[in-house]
């Protein structure tokens, strides 16, 4: 370590004394706050009525219903921002359904990458206390699992959700943004963006899914 970065060191560890003997000072000068008078607890059957309430499916739930089925899913992968570079394409199948007593819908997702088999597993509910859509996917590409959160809009068409998942080349976090729109009861589209390392978004996903007939 050199001169001046002891120095400076010193100078910090100093004034950090300071400051924290200038602030025990101030609390022992200062006259003592009256706290704020606690909020009535609520009693046993309000709590368990809004706990019911809570863990009932309800309207938002309702609004995933038109996912149930089985779908044929054309997916398309930008593996990185460059134009030049053709994306790969492939189909697989899909089959939703409720789980857990209308509470989560399930989602099995069987295909190919890369010309070898890939199997996914996706989970999407909707909190009744946060008024939010949280879903968690997993597949055989990865150990670890993706959880992303979101609202629909104001038509009910378009769910946007947003979550980050770990970079092991950076070992940083990178954000993602996911958009799923419903283009009809038959047809709806998943988008699915991310960061380029200089903080550029790009498209790098998108699944087409049909319902099968």
């Amino acid at each position: 370590m050199t001169t001046r970065r002891v120095f400076a060191a010193f100078l910090l560890g100093a004034l950090t004394l300071s400051a924290v003997a200038v602030s025990a000072q101030e609390k022992k000068s200062a006259p003592a706050k009256k706290s704020a008078p606690a909020a009535p607890a609520m009693d046993e059957k309000a709590m368990m009525d809004m706990m019911q309430k809570l863990a009932t499916p309800g309207p938002g739930h309702k609004k995933l219903d038109f996912m149930v089925g089985t779908w044929n899913a054309k997916t398309t992968m930008w593996m990185d921002p460059d134009p030049k570079r053709p994306p790969m394409v492939s189909d697989g199948t899909s089959v939703h359904k409720w789980v857990l007593g209308g509470r989560y819908l399930e989602q099995r997702f069987e295909g190919t990458f890369m010309g070898g088999p890939f199997s996914g597993v996706g989970y999407t509910g909707f909190d009744n206390y946060r008024k939010k859509y949280n879903s968690t996917w997993m597949d055989t590409l990865a150990t670890a699992s993706m959880t992303a959160s979101g609202t629909f809009d104001a038509a009910g068409k378009v769910l946007t959700s947003t979550g980050k998942m770990d970079d092991p080349s950076t070992g940083k976090f990178t954000p993602f943004r996911e958009k799923m729109t419903i283009v009809s009861n038959d047809e709806v589209l998943f988008e699915m963006w991310t960061a380029t390392p200089d903080g550029k978004e790009y498209r790098m996903m998108e699944i087409r899914y049909t319902r099968k007939k």
